[in-house]
């Protein structure tokens, strides 16, 4: 949703709304694959007819010959148009994931930096709404206009038989109601609970050598247990509505059909209709409902499908108009009055008015208690971020201002919990940009100090992670420091980089960040230990979020000595 000038609100199409619209031609093709079907379904039932009605009565076989190879050329033809509908649900289903997935990933991997957003999974609603498309449910929908036209068939050969036949699809579409009115909610809670169990088999298996260091196994097995009891309870309930809704239908179509052949039997037993429109309508008035069958029986994939139709339409939404590019930054960061709250605007701020400005070769050191703010500052530095109030502004542009990608480019940032990706050190080091090139890459290695260290494990650069090595909490912090400094970027955020380091490592520390400085760039080294701030020239001292002291290093130690 986009809001003009003028107030009023401008329904836009999401990406999801574009490709279905896009596909209107595939959507039309598939509706006249749908018509021919449909019409081929009546092979049977009017082959039947001229069989009791015709072959019978005048005993001609080469009737009955011209009549057999006239179905067998028109099931050919159903087969052939089944096999084309099918194929181009399909292919829109794969064009759906294909041209979403990359929205959606990012999304996900965003999501996972705010908490309101960490169950929400785009990237698996992608895939439950290309199953329906490209399954039989979807089908069963281009089925559903046909079945006034199977009733109007039956009306042709007896009213009675199409009153009948109308009864039986009332009961059925009510049966479709009240399923999809009982299973609504219990589908829902289903994807919240899949999400949380799965969320914590993640997280367990990530801290499995805490687990089974210190005897957690079994507990962290029950804790997990329960939350996918609680899961598959409402998947378990969800299924029993739609078992007894689907298998009461049934019955009752099974026993129309039945009902149909028996009061058609009557008619032709006093001569009313023939036996051949007897088998016939009850044939097809078993066609009438089939689609509503169908429906029931695949109305749980419908309901997850609309679901996640829903939220994706909520939340990918088309790229704003395209951002004017502009030009590489230069060192010069300014904070003015930045409030952040934790949450929504009612939550506890945890960043409270923070106001300084730092210029091309400053290195700043933020020092503070635990829970002072130090990480929060650091996701607003890097605009992971953005503060509720105030603003932060690079070369005098907010953050905003900057396409995210681009922006990136010009910043550095090693994290204070650091996790390597699947894939080499080679690619680590580059962000795996596509195109890096090896000469950017050995110098972010040297500028981190951990280019030697590299050249001695196998396979040096092209070592893959997890798999031809296993690095040490050390060399990980250091090889996440030769990322953050790939290509010089002019601001470089370092959250606590030295906690896994040795007195080897402080020094690395110490000589890139000073040599950054020397180049030009602004570095922002949250700290507890002194030895991160050995080579930085001003200070910031942060308390619950606020700033208590700014300036150059020497300075703000005087007067913290002084207070304490």
């Amino acid at each position: 949703m986009k809001k003009p000038q003028d107030g009023r609100l401008k329904t836009t199409p999401s990406p999801l709304q574009n490709i279905l619209i896009n596909a209107r031609p595939d959507w039309i093709a598939i509706g006249l694959f749908s018509c021919a079907i449909n019409l081929l379904m009546l092979t049977g039932p009017l082959f039947m007819l001229q069989v009791y009605d015709r072959v019978l009565a005048s005993g001609s076989i080469p009737t009955l010959v011209v009549l057999y190879l006239l179905i067998v050329f028109l099931f050919g033809l159903l087969g052939f148009f089944n096999f084309f509908r099918t194929r181009m649900l399909s292919r829109i289903g794969h064009r759906i994931e294909k041209t979403l997935m990359n929205k959606a990933q990012a999304f996900r991997i965003q999501g996972q930096m705010d908490p309101r957003l960490r169950e929400i999974n785009p990237v698996s609603d992608i895939a439950r709404f290309r199953q329906f498309v490209g399954g039989r449910g979807i089908a069963a929908l281009f089925d559903l206009p046909w079945v006034p036209i199977y009733i109007g068939v039956v009306f042709i050969l007896h009213p009675w038989l199409g009153y009948l036949t109308v009864v039986g699809v009332i009961i059925i579409s009510l049966f479709t109601y009240i399923n999809e009115y009982l299973a609504r909610k219990k589908l829902a809670d289903l994807t919240q609970w899949e999400f949380k169990s799965n969320q914590f088999a993640e997280t367990s298996r990530q801290s499995s050598e805490a687990i089974v260091a210190m005897g957690m196994m079994q507990n962290v097995i029950n804790s997990w247990n329960a939350l996918k009891i609680k899961g598959m309870s409402r998947s378990q309930k969800a299924s029993d509505i739609s078992e007894v809704i689907l298998s009461t239908s049934r019955a009752i179509r099974l026993l129309l059909q039945s009902s149909i052949l028996g009061l058609g039997c009557y008619l032709a037993v006093i001569q009313i209709i023939s036996p051949g429109m007897m088998i016939a309508a009850s044939i097809i008035g078993g066609r009438a409902l089939s689609p509503l069958d169908q429906a029931i029986a695949n109305w749980r994939p419908f309901v997850i499908a609309r679901q996640a139709y829903h939220r994706l339409n909520k939340i990918l939404e088309d790229d704003e108009d395209l951002k004017t590019q502009l030009p590489a930054p230069k060192a010069h960061l300014q904070l003015n009055n930045v409030v952040k709250y934790a949450g929504s605007a009612n939550g506890k701020a945890i960043i409270k008015g923070l106001d300084f400005e730092l210029k091309a070769g400053d290195g700043l050191g933020v020092i503070g208690p635990s829970a002072a703010g130090k990480s929060s500052l650091a996701k607003l530095l890097i605009g992971v971020w953005m503060p509720d109030r105030g603003s932060i502004r690079l070369d005098n542009a907010t953050y905003d201002l900057w396409e995210p990608t681009r922006l990136g480019e010009h910043i550095g940032y090693l994290p204070q919990s650091i996790r390597l990706l699947d894939g080499t050190i080679k690619q680590n080091i580059s962000r795996f940009h596509p195109d890096a090139k090896d000469e950017d890459i050995f110098e972010a290695a040297r500028l981190a100090g951990v280019h030697e260290l590299i050249l001695t494990l196998p396979n040096a650069y092209d070592a893959q992670i997890g798999e031809d090595i296993v690095l040490s909490g050390g060399q990980i912090q250091r090889i996440g420091l030769a990322r953050a400094l790939y290509k010089k970027p002019v601001l470089v955020v370092l959250d606590e980089p030295n906690s896994n380091l040795d007195a080897e490592g402080d020094q690395a520390l110490a000589k890139a960040v000073a040599t950054m400085r020397k180049m030009g760039s602004i570095v922002v080294v949250m700290a507890h230990r002194p030895s991160a701030i050995s080579a930085v020239n001003k200070l910031l001292m942060l308390r619950d979020g606020a700033q208590l002291e700014f300036g150059d290093k020497q300075d703000v130690i005087n007067k913290v000595t002084k207070k304490t």
